[in-house]
C-alpha cells in the first residue's frame, strides 16, 4: 500500500512539472506583486523613495505670521506645498490633483494672537481635503497646528525660535540593533500565502471535474481507498506548496535582502504547516463543491476574505479593534504572524510553535471533514 501511495504522489509531481510555462506562472506572479507591495509600503533597509503630499495653501492674511506658517510647512520633506486661490484650491482637490487645500482667512494674525493671548474668538482657517485621504488629512491637521504654533511662539517671543523642551530618540525594534526594518519580508509572506490558496483553490477543482468526468468512479476498481487517494493528492500538493514557499523567498534573499533572522527551523516548520493547510483546503472544497465551476467562484471569495483578513495584504494593526479581535481565527492570521516571527521580527522556535500547531490542526480537520464527504460519484 506505501508503493501506491508513493505511485500517486509521483505521478501528481510529474504531471504538475510537465507543464513549464504552469510552474513558471506559480513563481512568477507572487514574485511580480510582491515586489510591487513590498516597494509600496516601504521595501527594504534605507529606502526612503516616496510621494510628497500635495498641499495648497491660500493665505488671504498675508502677515509676517501666515508667510512664517506657509515656509514651515513648505520646508516639510513629506509635503509639496503651492500657493493657489481659494477656488484653485477647491477645484484641484475635487479633481484629485491636491490631497487638502488649506485657506487662512484675513485677519487670522491678529485674531489668532488675540485668542492666545486674551481667549478671544478664534480665527475659522478652512481646510477642503480629499475623503480618500482621510489617513493623511489627520496627519496635516497635526502638521498645520504646529506650524501655526511655531510661529505664533517666534512672533510672541521677539523673533527667538522656541524649541521643544525636551529630544525624542527613536529606535525600531527589529531583531537586533543596527538591523533594519525590511518591508519585503512582509509582502512576500503575504503573497505567497494568497498564491498557496489560490493552488489549493485549483487542487479542489480539479478533483471535482475528475469526479464528473468519472475519473473516481474507475479508480474504485483499483485497490485503493479513499483516504489513500485523497492523501496522495494532499502531499503532492504540499510537496509543490513547500518548493513554491521556499523559491520565494529564496528570491527574496538574493534580491531584496530578506533574511530569516530568527529560528530556520522555525520558518520550515510555519511553510510545511502552511502548505498542508493548503492542500488540505483543496480537498475540503472538492468533498463540499457541486460543480466546478460555482464551487471555484465559492473558493476564490473565501481565499480572498481569509488573505485580506489574515494581514497578507496589510498589516493588520491598521485594522478597526474589534476586526483585529476577529484576525485571530484566521488561519491566514497564523501564518503571517509566524513568518514575520522568524524573519524581520528575529525570534525563536518558541514563538511559532503556536501558529504551526493552529495551521497544523486545522489541517488535519479540513483533511477528516474531506475524507468523510468525500463521494465517488457526481450527483
Amino acid at each position: 500500500m506505501r508503493t501506491a501511495f508513493l505511485a500517486l504522489v509521483r505521478k501528481d509531481l510529474r504531471l504538475f512539472l510537465a507543464d513549464p510555462r504552469a510552474v513558471m506562472m506559480s513563481v512568477v506572479a507572487p514574485i511580480a506583486i510582491a515586489s510591487f507591495f513590498g516597494y509600496i509600503f516601504g521595501g527594504g533597509a534605507g529606502n526612503q523613495e516616496h510621494s510628497r503630499i500635495p498641499v495648497l495653501v491660500s493665505d488671504l492674511d498675508g502677515t509676517a505670521l501666515t508667510r512664517d506658517v506657509v515656509r514651515r510647512l513648505a520646508a516639510d520633506s513629506e509635503l509639496d506645498v503651492k500657493p493657489a486661490t481659494p477656488e484653485e484650491g477647491r477645484e484641484a482637490v475635487r479633481k484629485g490633483k491636491a490631497t487638502v487645500a488649506f485657506v487662512m482667512p484675513k485677519n487670522f494674525t491678529v485674531e489668532a494672537t488675540r485668542a492666545l493671548l486674551a481667549g478671544g474668538e478664534k480665527p475659522v482657517l478652512s481646510m477642503r481635503f480629499d475623503p480618500s485621504h482621510a489617513l493623511e488629512m489627520r496627519m496635516l491637521q497635526g502638521m498645520l497646528a504646529g506650524a501655526v504654533m511655531s510661529a505664533a511662539g517666534r512672533q510672541l517671543s521677539g523673533g527667538r525660535e522656541l524649541t521643544a523642551p525636551f529630544q525624542v530618540n527613536s529606535e525600531a525594534v527589529t531583531s537586533g540593533r543596527g538591523i533594519t526594518y525590511n518591508g519585503y519580508a512582509h509582502s512576500f509572506g503575504g503573497m505567497g500565502i494568497q498564491f498557496l490558496l489560490m493552488v489549493g483553490v485549483e487542487v479542489g477543482v480539479k478533483l471535482l471535474l475528475h469526479r464528473q468526468q468519472g475519473v473516481w468512479k474507475r479508480m474504485r476498481a483499483a485497490p485503493l481507498s479513499r483516504t489513500m487517494l485523497l492523501g496522495s493528492r494532499a502531499v503532492s500538493s504540499g510537496i509543490t506548496s513547500m518548493g513554491t514557499l521556499i523559491i520565494l523567498f529564496a528570491f527574496a534573499r538574493v534580491v531584496f535582502g530578506v533574511r530569516i533572522q530568527g529560528s530556520m527551523a522555525g520558518f520550515l516548520a510555519v511553510c510545511a504547516a502552511f502548505s498542508l493547510l493548503t492542500a488540505a483546503f483543496g480537498l475540503l472544497i472538492a468533498s463540499v463543491g457541486k460543480t466546478a465551476d460555482t464551487t471555484r467562484g465559492i473558493a476564490i471569495l473565501a481565499t480572498l476574505f481569509m488573505v485580506m483578513l489574515g494581514g497578507a495584504w496589510v498589516p493588520t494593526f491598521i485594522f478597526p479593534k474589534w476586526l483585529q479581535a476577529i484576525t485571530v481565527a484566521i488561519p491566514t492570521r497564523w501564518a503571517m504572524d509566524g513568518l514575520d516571527a522568524v524573519t524581520w521580527r528575529g525570534l525563536g522556535f518558541s514563538a511559532v510553535a503556536l501558529p504551526v500547531a493552529l495551521l497544523a490542526g486545522c489541517a488535519l480537520l479540513f483533511g477528516a471533514v474531506a475524507v468523510s464527504r468525500f463521494r465517488w460519484e457526481a450527483d
